[in-house]
C-alpha cells in the first residue's frame, strides 16, 4: 500500500511540474515575404508569381496570400512588364514574349509600402518533353523523358496540373434542380452527374544530369496514383511542366525539397540555410523568400482513359451515405418541393405521381469539390 501510495505522490509531482515550452520564436510576429514563381520567355506565354507571408508554427491558417502588392518585369532592355493580380496572391501577365538575350528582374512593391527586388537572372533554354509516359503496377506512375543536344540544360524541375472526370455516385442522366420551391429539369449546362476536379502539384520534382555524359533524362517518375484511386475512374489528364535551372537555382530548390519533404528521422537530412535572389530595398535585414528564374516554360498533356488500365476501381461510398426514398408529388403542382431534409433533393420522378428521393452528396457531384464545367482541353 505504502508503494503505491509514494508512486502516486510522485506522478502528481511529475504532472504539476510540467510547463508547456514556448520559446518567443514560436508567437513572434513573423511574416515575411514568399514569392513563388518563374519569369516565363517562351512566345506568347503566361508568367505568374504568387506571393505570401509566411507563418509561425501556432498559426492555423493554411496560407497568408499577399495581396494589393504592384508586381513587374524589369528588363535590361528598359521595357518594364507589369502582372495584374488575380485572386489568392497570384499575379499573372498573358501573352507577353519576353527576349532569351534579355536579362531580368522582379520588383515587388506591398501595400504598406515596402519595396522588394530580386537579382539580375539571365534566362535558362528548357528543352522540349519528348514523351508523357506511364506504367501501372500496383500504383500509377507517370514518367517524364527529355533531353537537351546542347548538353546545356542539366538541371531540371518539373510541376504539373492533373485534372479527372467524375460521376455523382447515383446516376442523374441531366436530373432536377431546385430553385424557390419548385423542381425544374436540368440541362448540359447545368447538369449535375458528370464533373470534373483540377489540381496542382505540391511536391517538389527535380534530378539533374550532371554526371551523365549526355543530358538526358529518361522515364523519371513525376507523379504516382495510389491503387483505386478515384482519379483514372473515367478519364484523367496530367499537364507537366519543365524548366531548365541555373546550379544556384537548383540548389536552392533542392534544400527546399530536403527541408519541406524529406525531414521526419535521425536519417533524413538536417535543415539547411535556404537563402534565395530576393531582398528588400526597405529594410535590407529582412529575410524574404523565394527564387526568381527564368526560362522558357515547357509543357506537354498526357490523359489516360480507364479502360486503359487492369481492374482499375475505386471503392463506392458507404451505403448509408446515399440513402433513398420516394415520397408523392403534389396533386395540384407536380413539380412543388418541400421536403423539409434539407441534406436530401429530387432524384427523378416515377409512376404514378411519385418522386424519387436522395442524399444531395450523391447526387450532386460538385459536392465532391469538382465543378460541371467541361475544360476546354477536354
Amino acid at each position: 500500500m505504502l508503494k503505491w501510495i509514494c508512486l502516486y505522490f510522485v506522478l502528481c509531482c511529475w504532472f504539476s511540474c510540467r510547463q508547456n515550452y514556448e520559446p518567443p520564436e514560436i508567437k513572434a510576429p513573423n511574416r515575411y515575404l514568399v514569392a513563388d514563381g518563374v519569369i516565363n520567355t517562351k512566345p506568347d506565354s503566361r508568367t505568374t508569381f504568387q506571393l505570401s507571408r509566411t507563418k509561425n508554427i501556432v498559426d492555423t491558417f493554411v496560407v497568408s496570400p499577399e495581396t494589393g502588392a504592384q508586381v513587374r518585369i524589369e528588363a535590361s532592355s528598359g521595357r518594364v512588364y507589369a502582372l495584374s493580380e488575380q485572386t489568392g496572391g497570384f499575379y499573372s501577365a498573358d501573352h507577353l514574349s519576353l527576349s532569351p538575350s534579355n536579362t531580368y528582374k522582379v520588383r515587388i512593391r506591398t501595400t504598406d509600402g515596402s519595396e522588394y527586388l530580386s537579382d539580375i537572372v539571365s534566362p535558362k533554354q528548357t528543352p522540349a518533353i519528348d514523351s508523357l509516359s506511364w506504367k501501372q503496377d500496383e500504383d500509377l506512375t507517370i514518367y517524364v523523358s527529355a533531353h537537351d543536344p546542347s548538353g546545356n540544360a542539366r538541371y531540371y524541375r518539373w510541376d504539373y496540373t492533373e485534372t479527372w472526370q467524375y460521376h455523382s455516385f447515383l446516376e442523374t442522366n441531366y436530373g432536377l434542380g431546385v430553385r424557390n420551391g419548385q423542381m425544374y429539369f436540368l440541362d448540359q449546362t447545368t447538369q449535375i452527374y458528370n464533373c470534373w476536379t483540377t489540381q496542382n502539384s505540391t511536391d517538389i520534382i527535380m534530378s539533374n544530369t550532371v554526371r551523365l555524359t549526355d543530358d538526358i533524362v529518361d522515364h523519371f517518375p513525376i507523379a504516382i496514383i495510389p491503387k483505386n484511386s478515384p482519379k483514372p475512374d473515367i478519364r484523367y489528364s496530367i499537364l507537366a511542366r519543365q524548366y531548365a535551372l541555373t546550379e544556384e537555382a537548383y540548389n536552392y530548390w533542392d534544400i527546399l525539397r530536403k527541408n519541406s519533404q524529406t525531414m521526419g528521422t535521425l536519417f533524413d537530412a538536417q535543415p539547411g540555410q535556404l537563402t534565395g535572389n530576393l531582398h528588400s530595398v526597405s529594410h535590407p535585414s529582412e529575410p524574404v523568400l523565394g527564387y526568381v528564374s527564368a526560362c522558357n516554360v515547357e509543357e506537354k498533356r498526357l490523359f489516360i482513359a480507364n479502360t486503359e488500365l487492369f481492374n482499375w476501381v475505386s471503392p463506392p461510398p458507404p451505403h448509408a451515405a446515399c440513402q433513398e426514398g420516394e415520397i408523392s408529388q403534389d396533386p395540384n403542382n407536380s413539380f412543388l418541393w418541400n421536403y423539409p431534409d434539407t441534406s436530401f433533393s429530387p432524384w427523378h420522378f416515377v409512376s404514378p405521381a411519385g418522386i424519387k428521393i436522395a442524399k444531395t452528396d450523391c447526387l450532386d457531384c460538385r459536392r465532391r469539390g469538382g465543378t460541371n464545367q467541361k475544360p476546354s482541353f477536354w
